[in-house]
């Protein structure tokens, strides 16, 4: 019956999703309590079918992390910025969104993931995962700054290392890493696990679609400006996936997960997602006209991995509260930066 629920509830954000954008005010306040209830209770299944399927096939949570639970929460992401390629809009949208989307998925979300509960960090994490993050966000710094933009080579190129982090989770999966904890997911089926999964990750973008949509017609009616609409509801809109599942992660004591998706989620929207837009049309990484740039938030993104490497350099190799503290006034910093510029 629970199964049959979860696909009623998908179905029904189906059809929402339509009539977001409705001109009623109490329509979409409505709209809008429907969308976080389609991501917390997406978030809540998806976590439970991930984690259920690791311990079934022993497979390590950080590899479900880094992997299935990275990949889908990144799907908003990936069909902004794919779909503004297509469109030619890249330099507004294409390049800003996968770095901001990784700034916010650092100093926002681990930071109040953190604060929920303290996330003890693997040390694969530590040695590999986050310095590659560290790597390929200065990468694309190295490619786009010295000709002005992201072209075709340089896609093909963040498509390659795509593939050799594939074959390292490969590598992952071998370790295995079942929790060995008895817990009522753990009484489903695979079948059921998997639909867990795909019902929550289909809650989870529907949720976070109708949320943006909601949000940003209530935010119209109020005259909030398009700028600081940009700048506030969708950038949050596409990270509200990372948001809702990695706080939900930690709050179910699956620190692995809620590191492991946003770790992934960084390195998939740079590796596939703005390796694809690059390969569909070059992006401007310097607007030609008014010499304008993402270095700056390039640099930022940068320092915002840096930031988690120094969270996690401690003889616990946790990110303490303390430390989540840190991030959120970094995210505050650079947000207030945005609002200045």
């Amino acid at each position: 019956m629970g199964i049959i629920l979860r696909i009623i509830i998908v179905l029904a954000a189906v059809g929402i999703k339509f009539f977001a954008g409705a001109d009623s005010l109490p329509l979409m306040i409505v709209f809008l309590a429907a969308g976080f209830f389609m991501l917390i209770k997406g978030a809540d299944w998806f976590v439970d079918g991930a984690s259920g399927v690791a311990d079934r096939f022993g497979i390590s949570q950080l590899m479900i992390g880094l992997t299935i639970v990275a990949f889908g929460t990144s799907a908003p992401e990936a069909a902004v910025s794919i779909t503004a390629a297509t469109k030619g809009s890249g330099v507004d949208i294409a390049i800003g969104n996968v770095l901001g989307s990784n700034i916010m998925n650092i100093l926002l979300i681990l930071g109040l993931s953190a604060l929920i509960c303290p996330l003890p960090v693997q040390k694969s994490t530590k040695k590999i995962e986050i310095p590659s993050v560290i790597f390929v966000t200065i990468l694309v710094l190295g490619l786009g700054m010295p000709d002005g933009e992201m072209g075709r080579t340089d896609g093909f190129i963040l498509l390659g290392l795509m593939a050799v982090f594939l074959i390292y989770t490969i590598g992952l999966a071998k370790k295995g890493g079942s929790s060995g904890e008895e817990t009522e997911i753990k009484k489903l089926s695979v079948y059921e696990l998997i639909l867990n999964i795909i019902c929550g990750g289909a809650a989870i973008v529907l949720g976070s679609d109708i949320t943006v949509s909601s949000a940003t017609s209530i935010a119209r009616v109020m005259g909030m400006s398009e700028k600081l609409i940009g700048l506030t509801i969708i950038a949050f809109g596409t990270s509200l996936p990372e948001l809702i599942t990695s706080c939900v992660a930690s709050a179910k004591k699956k620190p692995d997960i809620a590191v492991g998706n946003i770790v992934g989620s960084n390195i998939f929207n740079i590796l596939f997602v703005l390796a694809i837009s690059a390969v569909i049309t070059p992006l401007p990484y310097r607007n030609p006209v008014t010499g304008a740039d993402f270095f700056i938030d390039n640099l930022v993104a940068v320092g915002a991995a840096v930031i988690l490497m120094a969270a996690v350099l401690n003889k616990d190799s946790k990110i303490k509260r303390s430390f989540g503290f840190i991030m959120l006034l970094a995210y505050a910093a650079y947000f207030t930066h945005l609002l200045m510029a």
